[in-house]
């Protein structure tokens, strides 16, 4: 028997503590899937407060003003007549939990708080919440007053339930639930789910899509039934940016998917799906109807309410269809992603600061160039926003603007990228005698290829100035080593060259504003790779010191990848040039000897950084561990022991004696599993005993014993 019923699932742009925007966005959404004919409509996670509120979730003020939020939504006679699915936390007998809260013409249906909690990586949810461990049980939650008042509910069900509907029954899960080995909707869907309503925080790194998709794709292959996905889409206020992605899935088949990366701040999906197909597609498994049958199942506890998804047999609708399944979802390259999710990130987080723009020390190596193209990228997705009309957009470009551009008061609305970047994006090479030619004219043609307000010049004087006051105030002038110093004196020189840089950037960022007759100041970029922190390969609080850093997170390899993309996709020629470049910091004086390059000098090369970067990470491996892994990774290579044991202790000497580096990294947008970065996500300490004289002696002997079997 047919039984179409239309859900909606959104992708919306929250941001934490923001309870006024948050409630207005998820209003919107409402009243944009009741427009769409839905019948049930689902949110991100913690959608009330913003997912990133971390100690913020500590404070009664936080779960005060959700349920002030929810109370809105409660009221607003506009949003009655579809199933609400929203999130905040909620304390319950003196516990904090993550919770779902679905709500119908006024009245909270159920209250449901997560059970397994994402506490690895970014996520730090036992920090602030306890997991709901009673499994298929409710008790009763005691409401505040004024929710009484408004509702007449003095209790409501809290827990482990599934919703039934005059037509269906409605089974929640919570983000990490579909990651575990047992998720939750396996039970549920054996015990008569039929739909099941997935709330999500999840954040985008490079390649991840397609893990979500495969495992709700397989999880309705096997259990059968619809599926509903929400996720963030943003920049929540922190590293992370949440890539939406919405979904409504049924019987293995993608039936509708919303966009992975946008400016929009709502973004609703809505699909048609036949119960009756879910019932059919069941009923055909007969290993799953045994399973079905079986008495362990567990016994949900079911909150009844008088409210179909669906319309009855007899009163079908022509104009309702059901929705036709995607032949297939795309999945964006590693180099699309890197031009979109930063450059989206970027977006917000300059709208949200209220400031004026960015400002980029641009060398003319691939670092930075890749950093001024993922500016480049969110110019272009900005006013491709802006001619398609989207307000919201337009209005946070007329604030970033700060004042208003036409002769008769009216806001002139940027036609093209480069008409953008020349208000909101400042660029600067800052040479000294170590510089080239090269690096200054790349950086030259790059700037105008993008159109950023581009400052040349030279720091010579101000680095003269330095070494000046160091030879009047100890009688000693240093001197390179080419020029008969120490390694002590080089490295001084060097660092006094980066460190400069970082002040006059700040000095540049907040005063280019007024040098051009604008207001306010401009957020400062940095522009070291993931794999320079990893082996601590720049100077502490050098240009990579900065506000925001759009590729601390992403390895040498895949930037490479990025910029080859750009050249063509972006048609930005030029690029060619970065490429065929050899990555030095032209920090030294040339010689016909010795030319400074950024692989020499580490001693390894960035392929091999981002080898050693995911064994340590993501493969959680030590220096033996390591030494004994790459031994048949690199068994192709003409590599023996030997060698690779010295590749690795030389790698995990740098490592430890440059961790420390770590504690100031500027904030980066999140993008690989092997990040470095120690304020949230690489949990090491940043003093260590840097001969690792155990664990080298371990690779010393296994290395002496495979030189005598030979």
């Amino acid at each position: 028997m047919v039984h179409y019923v239309t859900v909606a699932t959104c992708a919306l742009s929250q941001w934490a503590l923001d309870f006024q925007g948050n409630l207005e966005r998820i209003a919107q959404s409402i009243r944009q899937a009741k427009q769409q004919g839905a019948r049930l409509r689902i949110g991100p996670e913690l959608e009330i407060t913003g997912y990133g509120c971390y100690d913020h979730f500590l404070e009664s003020d936080t779960e005060l003003h959700s349920w002030q939020a929810l109370a809105s939504l409660l009221e607003d006679r506009s949003l009655y007549g579809i199933m609400i699915d929203t999130g905040m936390p909620v304390m319950h007998r003196n516990a904090r939990y993550n919770c779902r809260v679905v709500i119908l013409d006024g009245q909270i249906v159920l209250i449901r708080p997560k059970m397994y909690l994402a506490n690895d990586g970014n996520y730090r949810e036992m920090r602030w919440f306890a997991p709901w461990t009673k499994r298929a049980a409710t008790e009763e939650h005691l409401l505040p007053r004024f929710i009484t008042r408004l509702t007449g509910q003095k209790t409501v069900p809290f827990g482990d339930a599934l919703i039934g509907t005059e037509d269906s029954c409605i089974g929640i899960e919570l983000c990490e639930e579909l990651f575990t080995p047992a998720s939750p909707h396996i039970e549920m869907s054996l015990a008569g789910a039929e739909v099941i309503i997935n709330s999500s925080g999840s954040h985008h790194e490079l390649r991840k899509l397609k893990r979500r998709v495969d495992l709700i794709t397989e999880a309705t292959l096997k259990c059968g039934g619809i599926y509903l996905y929400a996720n963030q889409q943003g920049c929540d206020g922190d590293r992370l940016y949440y890539d939406g992605a919405a979904m409504v899935l049924a019987n293995g088949a993608m039936l509708a998917m919303g966009s992975q990366f946008g400016l929009a701040e709502v973004e609703v999906t809505v699909a048609t799906a036949d119960l009756g197909a879910v019932r059919a597609f069941r009923a055909a498994i007969c290993s799953r109807s045994m399973q079905a049958a079986q008495q362990s199942v567990p016994e949900y506890p079911r909150v009844e309410v008088a409210f179909s998804l669906s319309l009855d047999y007899d009163q079908l609708d022509a104009q309702v269809a059901p929705t036709v399944p995607l032949q297939f979802v795309r999945y964006l390259a590693p180099e699309e992603e890197i031009s979109l999710g930063p450059a989206c990130w970027l977006w917000d987080y300059l709208r949200r600061s209220r400031q004026r723009g960015f400002f980029l020390p641009l060398s003319g190596g691939i670092d930075s160039c890749s950093t001024a193209l993922i500016v480049h990228s969110m110019c272009r997705l900005v006013v491709d926003a802006c001619n398609k009309g989207d307000q919201q957009v337009i209005s946070d470009v007329q604030m970033c603007y700060g004042r208003t551009t036409a002769g008769d008061g009216s806001f002139v609305v940027p036609k093209t990228p480069q008409e953008l970047a020349n208000r909101l994006f400042h660029t600067c090479y800052m040479g000294t005698a170590n510089s080239s030619s090269e690096t200054r004219q790349r950086a030259k043609q790059l700037a105008q290829s993008i159109g950023s307000y581009h400052v040349d010049l030279d720091m010579d004087a101000v680095v003269s100035a330095i070494v000046s006051l160091f030879s009047l105030a100890t009688g000693q002038t240093p001197r390179y080593l080419v020029h008969g110093g120490s390694n002590a004196e080089n490295l001084a020189l060097q660092n006094i060259q980066a460190r400069l840089r970082m002040l006059l950037a700040y000095l540049f960022a907040a005063l280019l504003p007024w040098v051009r007759g604008h207001s306010g100041s401009l957020l400062v970029l940095g522009s070291a790779n993931v794999d320079e922190s990893l082996r601590g390969y720049f100077t502490k609080y050098d240009c990579s010191s900065a506000d925001l850093n759009p590729i601390g997170s992403i390895s040498k390899a895949d930037l490479r990848r990025f910029v080859a993309y750009a050249k063509d996709h972006m048609q930005l020629p030029e690029l060619a040039a970065f490429l065929e470049a050899v990555p030095s910091a032209e920090l030294i004086p040339f010689s016909s000897s010795y030319a400074q390059s950024d692989e020499v000098e580490m001693g390894m090369s960035y392929d091999e950084l981002s080898v050693f970067g995911r064994l340590r990470k993501i493969e959680k491996c030590g220096p033996y561990s390591m030494f004994v892994k790459l031994l048949h990774i690199w068994a192709e290579r003409d590599l023996g022991p030997r060698e690779i044991a010295e590749k690795v202790k030389r790698f995990f000497f740098f490592y430890s004696i440059n961790r420390h580096k770590m504690t100031t990294v500027t904030p980066a947008y999140h993008a690989e599993t092997y990040s470095p970065d120690d304020n949230r996500f690489d949990m090491r300490q940043f003093l260590y005993n840097s001969t690792w004289s155990w664990q080298f002696e371990s690779i010393d002997r296994a290395v002496k014993q495979m030189e005598q079997e030979k």
